[in-house]
């Protein structure tokens, strides 16, 4: 069972910042992004710029990720932020901000892009820069690792990079649990792709903006009533940093600002509560 201070709900904000770790000629890649942004899909623009796109992702860093925090702020509850160390490279201020307001920084890998075909010797080197970068930029090392479109080697190449405290890449349940990577034992905090903005961008999704609430709400009632349960709800600057969506999301907030015992937590906090309560049988 999960739980803290008698909280039957362990819940974990995580906001996405990949915002210019994207598929484009500008990051030396052959084609431009098609993936989760307001008109996903379609054919990549091969060999050039899509400005369309671009700005879409730009509104993320320019808008929505400041537009998120300070909903955050204004109830005082804490996210973890799965970082993309390109996009933070590119936006030191927003890595600032980050560890100022006492919010985690977590390792998206070094790009966004899908991880499955990359060479071992590449991917190994860019697990090593994403971790490296964010403790620059942040002053603090990641604790937690999430690639999201990972390799068949990526969590036996972050249990050999060492360092981290959790791995986020499974969907397979509702409380943390071990598995065996790089010939130890490594802590598993499942996340979300239900509880989470990406399905305004990917069919079937939410199609208003009360629908991503009530769902986010339902699961919360549910997992709630349940008790001794965690729960993950994704966010993307882009997605729900737009006016409407954060409007949708900042009902979540309050519904759950009205409930006592839930611990809202960073990952690294329910990580090290569950290695502590329930530490891995060698």
């Amino acid at each position: 069972m999960l739980g803290l201070g008698g909280a039957r709900l362990a819940l974990s904000f995580v906001l996405n910042y990949e915002e210019g770790g994207e598929h484009t000629v500008l990051n030396g890649d052959p084609h431009s992004e098609i993936y989760l942004h307001e008109v996903p899909g379609g054919t990549p623009r091969q060999g050039e710029r899509d400005l369309s796109t671009e700005t879409q992702f730009d509104y993320g860093a320019r808008s929505g990720v400041w537009r998120i925090l300070r909903l955050f702020a204004e109830r005082n509850l804490p996210l973890t932020i799965y970082a993309v160390g390109r996009a933070l490279e590119l936006n030191p201020t927003v890595a600032r901000a980050f560890t100022d307001q006492g919010h985690e920084v977590a390792s998206h890998g070094w790009r966004w892009i899908d991880y499955r075909n990359v060479p071992e010797d590449m991917e190994r080197a860019e697990i090593a820069r994403c971790h490296e970068t964010i403790a620059r930029l942040c002053g603090q090392a990641p604790l937690g690792w999430y690639t999201g479109r990972i390799s068949a080697r990526t969590r036996r190449l972050v249990a050999e990079h060492g360092g981290f405290l959790y791995d986020c890449d499974s969907y397979a349940d509702d409380l943390p649990y071990y598995v065996k990577a790089g010939g130890k034992p490594l802590l598993v905090l499942p996340y979300t792709l239900d509880n989470n903005d990406m399905k305004f961008a990917v069919p079937p999704g939410f199609s208003s903006n009360d629908g991503f609430t009530q769902h986010l709400t339902d699961a919360f009632d549910t997992l709630h009533r349940e008790g001794g349960r965690m729960m993950s709800v994704g966010l993307h600057c882009r997605l729900a940093g737009r006016p409407a969506r954060a409007a949708a999301l900042a009902r979540f907030l309050d519904h759950v600002c009205r409930h006592r015992d839930v611990w809202v937590a960073r990952r690294a906090e329910i990580a090290r509560h569950w290695l502590q309560v329930h530490p891995p049988q060698e």
